[in-house]
């Protein structure tokens, strides 16, 4: 994956995020908060146009976010439809937002990776022989973070070739 383009993320001027580059978060400190969290939402969105939000377990690692759901679940149908996603962390003190695509994750080392980090993770094997247990990857076309501590000069976005 080439570098991300990172920057300040658009708000409103009332937010006062800053126009210098001072306080930028780094992508290593979000690649931290996203290996180290245990829950992510994702949201995806139904037939309706409505938004459906959902907690899963899943890992961060080679820039990608990787999760396993139901095909037949409704976020598992929602994103067979429409594969436009967002996962965000749980906490809004400490707050990492990916946009990006899901897709079934067909590579079959980077499936036995999932399976043995996973495991590692949580404790649970998922078994991908199962159809029940699909692996999904989220490749990021636009991450946004910061810090509520020191909010707004931690705000800060990525912008990923294609996004």
């Amino acid at each position: 994956m080439s570098e991300p383009i990172r920057d300040r993320p658009a708000m409103p001027s009332g937010y006062g995020i800053s126009k210098t580059n001072d306080g930028l978060m780094t992508w290593e400190e979000v690649g931290n908060q996203l290996v180290a969290a245990r829950n992510y939402w994702v949201i995806s969105t139904r037939n309706d146009g409505r938004p459906h939000a959902a907690p899963v377990w899943g890992l961060w690692f080679d820039d990608v976010f990787m999760f396993s759901t139901d095909p037949r679940s409704l976020k598992g149908r929602n994103i067979a439809a429409r594969p436009d996603v967002v996962v965000h962390l749980e906490s809004g003190d400490n707050v990492v937002i990916i946009d990006g695509v899901a897709e079934p994750l067909r590579d079959e080392a980077m499936l036995q990776r999932f399976v043995d980090d996973y495991d590692v993770k949580y404790a649970i094997r998922v078994d991908i022989s199962d159809g029940g247990n699909g692996v999904y990857s989220v490749r990021p076309r636009v991450v946004q973070a910061w810090q509520e501590k020191d909010f707004p000069s931690s705000a800060t976005r990525w912008r990923f070739s294609g996004g």
